[in-house]
């Protein structure tokens, strides 16, 4: 049976996706083809919290912990941000992967695009024209952002620089330049890794030397 850590604060995630989308589906932990062993989103409140976190809600939405009970409302939203994070999980991780995505997952995507496009307006920023999504009361106005996000990733890139980290199950767009980035994070999975290595070497020497030593009667 999958066992998933108890509840996480979102304070604790780390953001390294490099993608609204990605950072989306790395609010699930856990080794890189082992089950999942960490959920940051239980509920609803979680999800509020996460959107308040990337910037995609109001800043005074907080990361506290998650309420005890959710309303009908809330309950029914809930389920369709996380189906529509399993979708988003299947695609990418298919890409990181080398693979194609599955056609199921990318048609319940492009129908949640549309969606989110009836609750978007054009709008004229700073760098041109932009879509841009007004908050609003639907509990689902946080996953519009989130969608458009994934679609603009799959059509105008970079899709073909999603790569999945090395140690953990988060993905990422590598943007270096020599595009050799293996870790969602040097400071955690990468420093995590070149300590295993530092660790190994050392245990290969010592059974070098002890079996150089090592005379034959």
């Amino acid at each position: 049976m999958e066992t998933i850590d108890a509840w996480q604060p979102i304070t604790d995630l780390r953001i390294v996706g490099g993608n609204l989308a990605l950072d989306f589906v790395n609010t699930r932990g856990g080794p890189r083809h082992g089950p999942v062993g960490t959920e940051w989103l239980s509920s609803y409140a979680d999800f509020a919290a996460w959107a308040g976190r990337v910037g995609i809600r109001s800043a005074g939405v907080g990361a506290g912990r998650a309420a005890p009970s959710q309303s009908a409302p809330e309950l029914a939203a809930f389920a369709r941000i996380q189906a529509c994070r399993d979708d988003m999980d299947e695609i990418f991780r298919a890409l990181a992967e080398g693979s194609a995505p599955p056609a199921p997952a990318l048609r319940r995507l492009q129908l949640a695009y549309v969606e989110a496009l009836a609750h978007g307006r054009l709008s004229v920023g700073p760098a041109g024209m932009a879509w841009t999504w007004d908050e609003g009361s639907d509990l689902l106005a946080p996953l519009w952002p989130v969608v458009a996000a994934a679609v603009e990733l799959l059509t105008h890139g970079p899709a073909s620089s999603i790569k999945p980290c090395q140690a953990c199950r988060f993905v990422f767009v590598d943007t270096s330049k020599n595009g050799s980035r293996r870790w969602c994070s040097m400071d955690d999975c990468g420093k995590s890794a070149k300590i295993a290595r530092y660790l190994q070497r050392r245990s290969d020497t010592r059974s070098s030397r002890t079996s150089g030593t090592t005379r034959v009667p």
